[in-house]
């Protein structure tokens, strides 16, 4: 992966330089299928050193300067300074932004015949257990930290996912499966993310196999069998269940965040369901001597903390006053990270 533009602007008063980034992936097994992953990456132009960087599943820009229309603040607390935007936010703490276009690496849709997974089956169906598109995705960000090992504008050991909706339960997986990730920012993530699987509320196993199956291995189809040769089979026998995921993220910081139901955050993406797995998942923070949530730790009974209270340590749960959006946790996230994540100083 390399740079094929780069151009300079401002964040607010902050001088930036995006590059535009485009890495072809070796197709000599099959040229019939070409991926080419797209991303781009936007750091304070002034900084004396390589600075963190988030990375964003999604919002892809392929060329031109970043996004600096000014959003309208948070109103479950302290606005950021002028109203900035997510990207403001982090160039004016000293960090820089990215994003990636999945839908380079792999069609969000049940096409896997094409893309990074048809490229590897040569343009054949996948096996029952080759990755579905989750993966697929967590595989083209570690192909863009592999190029920022080599960017010196880029600290390559502080660089962070954030993904909403499906793009959150993208982000876990990229955090659970990629050591490389220093910090995971979780939105409103739902069935097939941070949502338990066994958690008899709102989206469940069998609308994925029925319906984004292609976001799994094939294997987990079979989960939501009524009738098969095997017999039928659900959530209650899958071998793993979602807190699992997320304590494969231990001892790394992981911020799950989710909004309300009443304004938009749907209730299939079960933010209670959630809750719990982030619960479940803390004994797997505190062996390595990090912070979980800080409640009694019994995921059953553990009740859900006030709307916009952040709770944990290097495992954190905020619920903000939106909906189906990550805008207002970006602030409290930031403050957040900052614990674990250090900048250098800007001239």
């Amino acid at each position: 992966m390399g740079s094929d533009r780069k151009t300079t602007g401002k964040s607010g008063d902050i001088p930036i330089i995006t590059k535009a980034l485009i890495g072809h992936v070796d197709n000599s097994s099959y040229p019939l299928i070409t991926v080419d992953i797209q991303a781009n990456v936007t750091t304070p132009a002034n900084a004396t050193g390589p600075v963190p960087v988030m990375v964003e599943f999604g919002g892809f820009r392929r060329l031109g300067l970043p996004r600096n229309t000014p959003i309208t603040p948070p109103t479950d607390g302290p606005p950021p300074p002028s109203a900035l935007n997510w990207q403001q936010q982090l160039i004016a703490k000293g960090w820089g932004y990215s994003n990636i276009n999945p839908a380079s690496i792999q069609a969000d849709g049940p096409a896997l015949t094409s893309g990074i997974i048809g490229l590897t089956n040569k343009g054949q169906p996948r096996k029952p257990d080759d990755w579905g598109a989750l993966r697929a995705w967590q595989w083209g960000v570690s192909r863009l930290l592999d190029y920022f090992e080599t960017d010196k504008s880029v600290d390559a050991k502080q660089v962070g996912i954030e993904g909403l909706s499906r793009y959150g339960k993208a982000a876990l997986v990229t955090e659970a499966f990629e050591p490389r990730i220093a910090v995971g920012f979780i939105g409103s993530s739902g069935e097939g993310g941070a949502k338990l699987h066994r958690h008899i509320f709102g989206e469940a196993v069998e609308n994925l196999t029925g319906g984004e199956y292609y976001w799994m291995a094939g294997n987990f189809i079979k989960y939501g069998a009524s009738e098969a040769t095997f017999g039928s089979k659900n959530a209650g026998d899958l071998p793993v269940d979602s807190h699992e995921l997320i304590a494969m993220c231990a001892p790394r910081p992981c911020f799950v965040s989710y909004g309300l139901v009443e304004k938009g955050d749907a209730k299939w993406v079960d933010s209670h369901g959630s809750f719990m797995a982030a619960v479940a998942a803390g004994p797997a923070y505190k062996i390595v001597g990090k912070r979980d949530l800080g409640t009694p730790g019994n995921y059953l009974t553990d009740a859900m903390p006030p709307v916009t209270q952040l709770i944990g340590g290097e495992l954190a749960w905020r619920q903000h006053t939106g909906g189906h959006s990550v805008a207002e946790n970006w602030p409290t996230f930031i403050e957040w990270a900052s614990q674990f994540i250090k900048r250098p100083q800007v001239r």
